[in-house]
């Protein structure tokens, strides 16, 4: 349907598995580029932009597989520890692109970072936030939308905890205004 190719195409974002690289080319783009060229989709290229993603390697260091037995479960994280910190670890855990090993330890580091936001934002007393609290918070919100558009994810949570960490030694400076 020319309609609905109109409406889809070029896909914003096409992201892959770093180690499928060859065939994803393959198949998105040499495919869509023949395609184009006997007239049958209406744009020259399939996606706007194109990335790759990293791999997770297991605790053991090996490429996480069900046929190594060495493959997290992810049910298993969240019973234990809650969906919140799987997706933050998961953010974390190193850059979007580059291969980088799953650590029960780092898991846990996240685990208590969360339970330290639990406690200060309970703790919170004061319905308005001193001017340098707004400041910590607009540039944190900034730097968060910049790292987002990047894929820049671990160093958005990186700033989250720098700023936690300014927050618990200005507990008194932060008001209900900022973190509701």
């Amino acid at each position: 349907d020319k309609k609905k190719l109109k409406y889809w195409t070029p896909v914003d974002w096409y992201n892959g598995g770093m180690e499928h690289t060859t065939l994803h080319l393959l198949y998105s783009r040499f495919w869509h580029k023949f395609l184009y060229d006997i007239g049958v989709v209406p744009t020259s290229e399939p996606y706007i932009k194109r990335s790759s993603h990293g791999v997770v390697l297991g605790p053991d260091g090996r490429k996480m597989s069900k046929s190594k037995g060495n493959v997290i479960n992810p049910d298993d994280v969240v019973n234990k520890y809650g969906a919140d910190t799987l997706r933050l670890y998961e953010m974390f855990i190193g850059p979007f692109s580059q291969m980088v090993s799953w650590s029960w330890t780092g898991v846990e580091g996240v685990f208590r970072f969360l339970k330290r936001v639990w406690v200060l934002t309970s703790s919170v007393e004061n319905q308005k936030s001193s001017d340098r609290a707004k400041s910590e918070v607009a540039k944190l919100i900034k730097k968060i939308e910049e790292d987002l558009e990047t894929t820049k994810f671990n160093t958005a949570v990186s700033a989250m905890m720098e700023f936690v960490n300014w927050w618990q030694d200005n507990p008194d400076k932060v008001g209900k205004d900022v973190i509701v």
